[in-house]
């Protein structure tokens, strides 16, 4: 029986590297978005702070240097907030455009590895249909070889 040799191994190397490659790139870029998230989550929570010491400001008596502070706290935030969420936003499309990439990579892998499945199976085939008329041919020649049983 011949050995099976494959003959688009190279290109399944190839494009297993680029699997892993974009693999590691989609992974970086959902750990950039989780850290965009909680960096927004963060800014939204230090705007409800600011918020807050707005409305007890307003609760008693008016001091406007003090409610000039917080208002300015408050707008440098609330600017925070826009920019975070401008940044999370961009950070979302670059995850789902290397989650594209992967995928597409990944697609392209698999058609080389079902490829090299049939390519296998043929192979296998082969090999036991040679190895069967190998047999058939063993069985002949000894049937023939043979004295017969009955003589006339």
């Amino acid at each position: 029986m011949k050995r099976f040799r494959f003959p688009l191994r190279p290109v399944a190397v190839v494009r297993a590297h680029h699997e892993s490659r974009a693999r590691e790139v989609f992974a970086a870029a959902v750990h950039a978005y989780v850290q965009t998230e909680e960096n927004l989550a963060a800014t939204r929570a230090r705007v409800a702070q600011w918020e807050a010491a707005l409305f007890r400001g307003r609760e008693g008596s008016f001091h406007a240097a003090e409610e000039t502070h917080h208002l300015h706290g408050y707008r440098r935030e609330a600017a925070a907030e826009v920019e975070a969420e401008r940044v999370m936003i961009a950070a979302r499309d670059a995850m789902n455009e290397r989650r594209e990439a992967y995928l597409e990579a990944h697609r392209k892998l698999e058609v080389i590895r079902r490829l090299e499945a049939k390519a296998r199976t043929s192979h296998r085939a082969a090999a036991n249909r040679e190895e069967q008329a190998e047999f058939d041919e063993f069985a002949t020649r000894r049937a023939a070889r043979k004295e017969p049983l009955f003589s006339s």
